[in-house]
């Protein structure tokens, strides 16, 4: 997965002299979803935390200029944990990230449905709560990459259905390096504005 993100920014910052001067139109969006995260390796264990099927929402705002998007999104993840190395309780991990996201539009003729590639890359604070203890935090690096459809519901709304792979790099919490990726399948509306 890793190895898309490079060309999704090459291409990006190619097509940006076009992007400049085309028309833009504002819009903003909403999204919710499941997230269905990784297991994560904690310090040397290998698959030390297992998670319950969680939930994101997502809201952002962009640009849209011919088939190319770009928008800043703030998102929230929250993920209780089923099983870890320990006997983990009610714990669980929760993400706020903070993208910029850019996107590709497939355009069909005579069709209201508009499929999609899209990358984003922002930081991501990742927070483990222990309940009866004290949470702890680390803030680093997030992206991104998805693809998905948009239905053309009305001349200014646009219902979205995609699916997110999203990854940071390892945080810090607790004293021990802990990996965190995700899949995430979401569906929401865009409003042009």
């Amino acid at each position: 997965m890793k190895k898309l993100v490079l060309p999704l920014l090459v291409a990006g910052l190619f097509s940006a002299p076009s992007l400049a001067s085309a028309a833009t139109n504002p819009y903003i969006s909403i999204s919710g979803g499941l997230g269905f995260m990784n297991n994560s390796d904690y310090g040397t264990s290998v698959d030390a935390i297992k998670y319950d099927t969680g939930y994101l929402v997502n809201g952002a705002i962009g640009l849209k200029m011919e088939s190319y998007r770009v928008e800043a999104e703030v998102g929230y993840h929250s993920n209780d944990f089923d099983q870890a190395y320990y006997y983990g309780g009610n714990d669980k991990m929760s993400i706020w990230s903070f993208m910029a996201n850019a996107y590709y539009d497939f355009k069909m003729s005579d069709s209201d449905i508009t499929p999609y590639i899209m990358g984003g890359l922002g930081v991501a604070n990742v927070q483990w709560s222990y309940i009866g203890g004290n949470n702890d935090d680390d803030t680093a690096f997030a992206w991104q990459v998805g693809a998905g459809v948009g239905f053309k519901a009305t001349d200014k709304i646009t219902v979205d259905v995609g699916y997110r792979y999203f990854a940071t790099g390892d945080v810090n919490i607790y004293g021990g390096d802990i990996t965190i990726s995700k899949h995430n399948v979401v569906a929401g509306l865009r409003f042009d504005i």
